[in-house]
């Protein structure tokens, strides 16, 4: 299982947001180029990059950002966060992105997920947000009325391979992830699933790899020392 410390940028800071309340912000760092460049010296094999600015304009916000974080780590780096257009997506592959994670446009406008997936194949990660079943779009504003297993199998038919699957109530609380839906998932489709969501023990990282997770994403409980990234990874590469 691959595990992906999470560095979220807002107003080019490093920031963490509670159930992505955005008046709910706790800013870790100013500078954003160095705590990618920690994941990595600890270890990391690949970080998971949010745009939280990325809704707020037809540009790339935090753009300069990115693009020195990629050009200074040699590990891979998969970004998501307001991604809308193909544009964006070429965008950001063309600075050397690894993979880009769109989310509302693939729910909303699945002729161009289809396009996106076809011709950028494994490159393209979609992430599913969900509250109690059903799938969030809009930043998490909107619940719409989409079952979030139904849009897997959907997105699955279209060839995507991976997706972020967040449990909205879970995220950023650490309490703990929805294992329930995650046991769903492995069973139902033959996705590679990335978990996210309220990880904040060993206990939760060993049964999601016992799950046969892809990936999980962390971040607060690294922040906020509940969790060690070397232990962690240590521990994964006992079993």
């Amino acid at each position: 299982m691959i595990i992906f410390p999470a560095l979220d940028i807002k107003d080019n800071k490093c920031v963490r947001l509670t159930q992505g309340d955005f008046d709910k912000v706790k800013v870790y760092s100013d500078n954003p180029v160095d705590m990618a460049l920690k994941w990595q010296e600890q270890g990391a094999n690949f970080l998971h990059l949010v745009n939280l600015d990325g809704a707020k304009s037809e540009e790339i916000i935090n753009k300069k950002s990115i693009e020195q974080i990629v050009k200074m780590l040699h590990i891979p780096v998969q970004v998501g966060g307001g991604i809308r257009s193909e544009r964006h997506v070429e965008e950001l592959l063309n600075l050397g992105v690894k993979r880009v994670i769109v989310g509302t446009m693939a729910i909303e406008n699945r002729d161009l997920l289809k396009k996106l997936v076809s011709k950028y194949k494994e490159r393209i990660l979609v992430s599913i947000d969900a509250k109690d079943g059903k799938v969030a779009t809009r930043g998490w504003k909107v619940i719409s009325s989409i079952d979030s297993l139904e849009l897997c199998k959907e997105i699955e038919a279209i060839g995507v391979k991976t997706i972020v699957y967040t449990d909205i109530a879970k995220d950023g609380m650490l309490e703990g992830p929805n294992f329930q839906i995650y046991e769903t998932l492995v069973k139902e489709t033959s996705l590679n699933i990335i978990a996210s969501g309220g990880i904040c023990s060993m206990e939760d990282i060993e049964k999601l790899d016992s799950l046969n997770m892809y990936g999980a994403i962390i971040g607060k409980a690294f922040y906020d020392n509940l969790l060690d990234f070397t232990e962690v990874m240590e521990c994964l590469q006992k079993e």
